[in-house]
């Protein structure tokens, strides 16, 4: 039977759990807080994240990572991308030679302007072909209710990327396989920027021309960025692209949205930080998209626009006014 560990008890975490449980695989839920921990081992709920979603019964939880760790075939990556790098040192000595590490993570590193398989890599000392990620249109509530979604798993070695697909596919779970990486997470990490952008533009009650705007241009930005780095274009047409922007754009259920909505509505960053009970990736990793984008000689303006709005304080009406009477040019620029 296939082992592997959750690191991350989150919605995305758990639900994630749930999916590579129903797929035949024995999972342990790594976690920080022992009660959460012993909540999910006795009563297969998670009470904080899905209070209403029974997990299978061979999901197992502790506090342990060498627990979680011991004879796993895959580790999978679950926290927030920004402390990736802190919490993997502590248990990287603890990955034993034949495990996959696998991101689950949609971000991009403050600072570095890393993205989180290169973390992966840097800090455990694996080669790419022991990294892989997993993105597309992952609304983590509705998989949890084990609603059906299609999803990609990426690595550059396509037999690896071959076996992670079997560990999570499920009747209702669909993952396909992709050696684009860099594709697969520069879609994952700038569509939370994008899901801010329209979020704002939907907190200021603007219509769906304005939000198809955004979520068109945005994944030409996104696309931008990804052939700078080597990814490849089809990507960004596919589940990892445009089918996690629009999930993201279009769904109440996203963090991000949501986040740019209550922006939109007039919130500051504190007051809308204090609204939002989990983490938006956005936030932080528009950042270091923005960073990423500069390095690289990639014109990025609603990434830097939203930057603008987040972190220097700029209205989010005077924001759109700025987009909207940048230069005209071809569409394909």
């Amino acid at each position: 039977m296939t082992r592997c560990a959750v690191f991350g008890t989150g919605s995305w975490g758990t639900a994630f759990a749930m999916v590579l449980a129903d797929a035949g695989c024995e999972v342990t839920l790594w976690g920080r807080r022992q009660e959460l921990v012993d909540a999910i081992h006795g009563t297969h709920v998670n009470p904080d994240y899905l209070p209403d979603v029974p997990l299978p019964p061979s999901v197992r939880a502790t506090t342990d990572p060498s627990v979680a760790l011991a004879g796993a075939d895959f580790a999978v990556l679950a926290v927030p991308s920004q402390t990736l790098r802190e919490n993997l040192a502590a248990w990287a000595p603890l990955i034993e030679p034949q495990t996959v590490l696998v991101s689950l993570m949609k971000g991009i590193e403050l600072g570095t302007a890393k993205r989180m398989s290169e973390v992966i890599g840097e800090v455990a000392g694996v080669g790419q072909e022991r990294v892989a990620v997993v993105s597309g249109p992952n609304l983590a509530r509705e998989i949890a209710n084990r609603q059906p979604a299609a999803s990609v798993v990426a690595c550059t070695d396509e037999a690896v990327a071959k076996r992670l697909q079997s560990a999570c596919h499920t009747p209702y779970f669909r993952p396909y396989t992709n050696t684009d990486v860099i594709g697969c997470e520069l879609g994952g990490a700038v569509k939370n920027v994008i899901g801010l952008a329209v979020g704002m533009a939907n907190g200021m009650g603007l219509g769906d021309n304005t939000k198809a705007t955004l979520i068109t241009r945005g994944l030409a930005e996104t696309t931008r960025l990804g052939l700078a780095l080597g990814a490849d274009a089809h990507t960004f047409a596919g589940l990892a692209g445009m089918g996690d922007l629009v999930a993201t754009c279009s769904s109440p259920l996203s963090r991000n949205n949501t986040f740019g909505t209550n922006l939109g509505r007039g919130m500051s960053l504190e007051e809308t930080i204090a609204a939002t009970r989990q983490t938006a990736e956005g936030v932080k990793s528009c950042e270091s998209v923005l960073d990423l984008a500069r390095r690289n000689g990639v014109d990025m303006p609603i990434v830097e626009a939203v930057v603008d709005v987040v972190h220097n304080g700029r209205p989010t009406q005077e924001a759109l006014r700025a987009l909207m009477s940048r230069s005209a040019k071809p569409e394909r620029r």
